[in-house]
């Protein structure tokens, strides 16, 4: 264990400072700044010889958090990095882009600030890099067999590299100009610097991983001819069809899904020129879902130099503090306050939009109305209605499941009654030889459940191709351990 008086002796919760919201929102990096080291292990000497540590059952990877927390402490950061690489492929995505429902289910959390579990583990990570401790490992022999990944988020990742490493041939295909799906196109620079991205590629591409971007697999190579070429397939294609809002004036000019405007901001700053780029500059933005998406169109909008943001959600504002029905050790859901949301912006919460206005076509505002629950469900309330100007308007409904016509057309798979493809307990699909795993069989989720996903299924496949399989499997596909949906 790390320090065993450490939960005693500090018992403040520091996290990682911010940089300022005048000088951060200029630019697109990382918000973060790097923790001073001797804090950093201060914190990390915070967690306690709790006996059953339940952050491994909030973390969906099974991470050994007590372990790497005690080395980081002990300032022994190689070892550290071994033991964090055992369970998770990629730490410096996960230490960013995670909500940690490991540390919502950690002991000290009880009756103290939890430990900065997810802080921890990206230090680790960024010190093993800039150490160079972080090398390829590539496999000891080859098996001869063949497998293609379809997608390249952290689903397909993950399993490309367990793959991989156990000497299988693998090619990642990725209908994106680049690898990385929602990694490189959904997540904002300032959550995460795309170099983060390519450097874990390159140790893949040195380790034997081929990437095949640009490449629409349905339409510029069948479904079908994917699965006689190669002896598994597996489909990571994510839960990509937005959720829509079929209300009068949809159709309005300046109303758009979140995703459509993420990627186009991405890929101007990784210096691409987007003809007819959605500009938020000096207009009123207004977005409706109160999510990680949302709020990162809210840091984009910022950035771009909006007018005004408003943040609309149709529910009720979250508690602070644990509900009775999310005891410990389960995720809750709390009120939370991103990144974004210091940098400026109006949320509103029980805003129900009745209608998109507009004039020739464009839209001009929008009407709302409260929300009223009745009989289990909830609708606009009477006489509440008002009018929000609006020159832009985003969706950031959440998803509804994979994009799935092309692939039921060419390799017909069963569907679950959620729309996502269907699997076994052993991720094979409908089809032999054909696997799915992330979203596009889980249905909308968090990073590490993907990363999961992409692990266990990497083990399904080596059973499948060689007869056995080492591989660690740490999930099955109906894990609902502290589901966080």
């Amino acid at each position: 264990m790390a320090d065993p008086r450490g939960f005693l002796k500090v018992r403040e919760r520091q996290t990682q400072a911010r940089r300022p919201v005048p000088v951060r929102i200029m630019d697109w990096k990382e918000v973060y700044e790097a923790q001073e080291k001797g804090v950093l292990r201060a914190q990390a000497g915070r967690c306690m010889d709790c006996g059953v540590p339940f952050c491994h059952q909030g973390c969906p990877l099974g991470n050994l958090i007590p372990e790497w927390n005690d080395l980081t402490w002990r300032d022994k950061g190689q070892e550290a990095i071994e033991r964090l690489h055992a369970t998770n492929n990629f730490p410096e995505f996960t230490g960013r882009l995670c909500p940690a429902p490991c540390e919502t289910a950690c002991v000290l959390g009880i009756n103290q600030p939890a430990v900065t579990i997810k802080q921890v583990e990206v230090s680790i990570i960024d010190e093993a890099f800039e150490q160079d401790w972080v090398q390829p490992l590539p496999p000891a022999r080859l098996t001869g067999k063949t497998v293609a990944v379809i997608g390249s988020g952290p689903a397909g990742l993950a399993a490309a590299q367990q793959l991989t490493r156990t000497g299988h041939t693998v090619a990642v295909y990725e209908r994106d100009d680049r690898i990385g799906g929602l990694l490189r196109y959904g997540i904002p620079d300032f959550k995460m610097e795309k170099e983060k991205l390519d450097r874990r590629l390159e140790q893949m591409e040195a380790e034997g991983t081929r990437f095949r971007p640009g490449v629409n697999v349905g339409v510029d190579v069948s479904w079908d001819a994917l699965r006689r070429r190669y002896d598994a397939v597996v489909v990571c294609t994510g839960a990509t069809v937005p959720r829509e809002l079929p209300i009068p004036g949809r159709d309005l000019a300046g109303v758009h899904v979140a995703m459509d405007y993420l990627v186009q901001a991405n890929r101007v700053v990784a210096g691409d020129t987007v003809d007819g780029q959605i500009d938020a500059r000096g207009k009123h933005v207004v977005i409706l879902g109160g999510g990680d998406t949302g709020a990162d169109c809210l840091g984009t909008a910022h950035r771009q130099q909006a007018a005004s943001v408003t943040t609309l959600a149709i529910g009720k504002q979250p508690p602070a503090e644990r509900a009775a029905h999310q005891p410990w050790p389960t995720f809750p859901n709390l009120f939370e306050v991103a990144s974004a949301h210091e940098e400026g912006g109006e949320r509103t919460y029980l805003a129900s939009t009745v209608e998109f206005l507009g004039v020739d076509g464009v839209l001009t505002g929008i009407k709302v109305a409260e929300t009223e629950f009745v009989d289990g469900g909830r609708r606009p309330k009477a006489g509440t209605e008002r009018v929000i100007d609006a020159d832009l308007v985003f969706l950031s409904l959440g998803f509804t499941g994979p994009e799935t016509d092309l692939l039921g057309e060419q390799l017909p798979l069963d569907l679950d009654a959620r729309g996502n493809v269907d699997r076994d307990g052993y991720y094979m699909t409908s089809r032999p030889g054909v696997f799915v795993a992330g979203d596009a069989g889980r249905g909308q989720s968090l990073i590490v459940w993907a990363i999961a996903e992409g692990r266990s299924v990497a083990a399904a496949v080596d059973r499948y191709l060689m007869g056995e399989t080492i591989l660690p499997a740490p999930v099955a596909p109906m894990d609902t351990a502290i589901s966080v949906l």
